[in-house]
């Protein structure tokens, strides 16, 4: 999962900045943020995403049938909307994961470009629609200021990206951290935002 979500089965991290959390994950590897609590809630939240994503092909009609995957960024609540937060405002245009996350049990299948997911909030309601743009697999200490400064957390700063992933990957990843460990570096767009909430 990258530093900024919160999927089933990798970790990630990404996440400070304005009501972003000080560690947050990106992808599909830590655990959801907004697990649903039993069946009842599943059903819920699955019929909360297929209206959502009826909602986006009314607005988008060359978005697929079928919903792709749900899920949240980081590891808590918190980092889910600190992070959505992010990304609505155009600041957060990118995420980074974990590589090793990606061979865990019921992890995500790795990122490739065109890939659409729909994103949570800390309370597991569909928000946006979301599509790669770009993956790079890179080590940890050569992912590049640009990519941090895209991830928009903290003070955006190359330094204030190894710590802030440093920390999550530490607390969140099966795989742990190690300075040259390969990182999913990926790029998004917004294809389309819930409409705000009255």
């Amino acid at each position: 999962m990258t530093s900024d979500d919160a999927a089933p089965a990798s970790a990630s991290a990404s996440a400070t900045g304005p009501a972003a959390p000080d560690a947050a994950a990106t992808g599909p590897a830590a655990p959801a943020a907004a697990a649903p609590a039993d069946a009842t809630d599943a059903a819920a939240s699955d019929a909360a995403v297929r209206s959502f994503w009826a909602e986006a092909r009314a607005a988008h009609p060359e978005l697929p049938a079928d919903p792709p995957e749900a899920w949240a960024f980081g590891a808590t609540p918190e980092h889910a909307d600190g992070l959505l937060a992010l990304v609505l405002d155009g600041t957060k245009t990118a995420t980074a994961s974990s590589l090793a996350d990606y061979d865990e049990p019921d992890s995500e299948p790795m990122p490739v470009v065109g890939l659409l997911s729909v994103i949570l909030d800390g309370a597991g309601a569909p928000r946006a629609v979301l599509e790669v743009t770009g993956v790079d697999v890179v080590p940890f200490d050569e992912v590049t200021a640009e990519h941090a400064h895209a991830e928009g957390e903290g003070d955006r700063s190359l330094a204030a990206w190894r710590e802030i992933h440093e920390r999550f990957w530490r607390d969140y990843s099966a795989a742990g951290f190690a300075p040259d460990m390969p990182v999913v570096c990926e790029r998004f767009r917004v294809v389309h935002p819930a409409r705000p909430e009255s």
